[in-house]
């Protein structure tokens, strides 16, 4: 039975800003006493993320949904996903991460349904920018990136390292400049998104507590540059199951929100050549690649945004996931046949 109402962040974010790492920053700085829970939901089918954080600890418990904006058809697949892990881990505190082209707005409706008031108590939401973004107009006209920054509590300007003397500025001037149709008042932090960066502001740390501000939503919609959905989202809530074909893989896509993703899970007799897909992967041409991957030296977690590249060494998996997001159609065959030439099947 639940005493009383499990604090709840809502992380937002465009496609590869960071959010999974700050989450994994939050978790290790978590109070001991505590256990937390993670929902996670994906653009992809595939699901990578889980793997990333490094998967449900005892003090942590993580649930993933894959396949687009869980929000979709009314709110039932994040209610279902949401009461299944609230029984599961009892948690002192939710985490829920959608996905970078999901509707947070949305997200925000389900949780304030009202048998959801003595469950789920929403604290502060957050969105993470990179600063860079917002001088270019395929994010600042588009709905979704307008929609995170409008709904944000706490504005996190990540990859601050890697900004330009008016980078902050400039998100700033945007921030201020969109303020016109909000009544909300968001604090602004600047901070590294590295694994090993110094402890999260501890200002940041008590701003999660205090209660989300909901406000309306507004009648204006900024133009958007990408075109409009053009499917709708099933979710699967038994995905853990998979059926490898005869080959040992899996392979999955999806499309919405003017976006393409396909995605392959390859059994863990696949082992990648570690060198050979580094290369590969620094030559795509995407909006987002990420994986969990074995490898000759390792088992590495990729993640690809703008061209900047990250690699995690990860302790354990259960198979090699790969995933590509695009503005534009994907060759899907003719990345399948590269990533099976970038490995070899290992007899056991």
């Amino acid at each position: 039975m639940i005493i009383k109402p499990i604090a709840t962040n809502v992380i937002t974010g465009f496609l590869g800003v960071g959010k999974t790492t700050l989450i994994k920053r939050l978790l290790a700085d978590k109070p001991v006493n505590e256990k937390w829970a993670v929902l996670v939901n994906e653009f992809g089918e595939v699901g990578i993320d889980s793997a990333l954080l490094g998967g449900s600890g005892k003090e942590v418990e993580i649930r993933e949904v894959a396949g687009g904006c869980m929000c979709c058809a009314a709110g039932v697949p994040m209610q279902v996903a949401i009461n299944q892990l609230i029984a599961k881990a009892k948690p002192d505190r939710l985490l829920i991460e959608p996905t970078g082209l999901g509707h947070p707005r949305e997200v925000l409706k389900v949780l304030s349904e009202p048998h959801y008031q003595n469950v789920i108590k929403l604290k502060s939401t957050l969105c993470l920018v990179d600063a860079r973004k917002v001088t270019d107009t395929c994010y600042s006209d588009h709905d979704i990136f307008n929609q995170q920054l409008e709904v944000a509590d706490i504005i996190l300007a990540t990859k601050a390292d890697l900004y330009t003397q008016n980078s902050l500025s400039d998100l700033k001037d945007y921030l201020q400049q969109k303020s016109q149709y909000s009544t909300k008042a968001s604090s602004l932090f600047s901070i590294k998104m590295t694994e090993d960066s110094a402890p999260l502001p501890q200002e940041l740390m008590s701003l999660l507590n205090e209660p989300a501000v909901i406000i309306p939503e507004k009648s204006y919609k900024p133009a958007s540059l990408l075109r409009p959905k053009t499917s709708v989202f099933e979710l699967d809530f038994n995905a853990d199951v998979l059926e490898f074909d005869e080959r040992g893989m899996v392979s999955k896509s999806n499309m919405g929100e003017g976006a393409y993703s396909c995605g392959w899970i390859f059994d863990p007799s696949y082992e990648f050549n570690f060198d050979e897909l580094l290369v590969w992967i620094k030559s795509l041409d995407v909006l987002r690649f990420k994986a969990v991957v074995i490898t000759d030296e390792g088992i590495a977690g990729i993640n690809l945004v703008d061209g900047e590249m990250t690699i995690t060494e990860l302790d354990d998996v259960m198979d090699s996931r790969l995933e590509l997001i695009s503005l534009n159609n994907i060759n899907a065959k003719e990345i399948e046949a590269k990533l099976i030439s970038l490995s070899r099947q290992l007899s056991f």
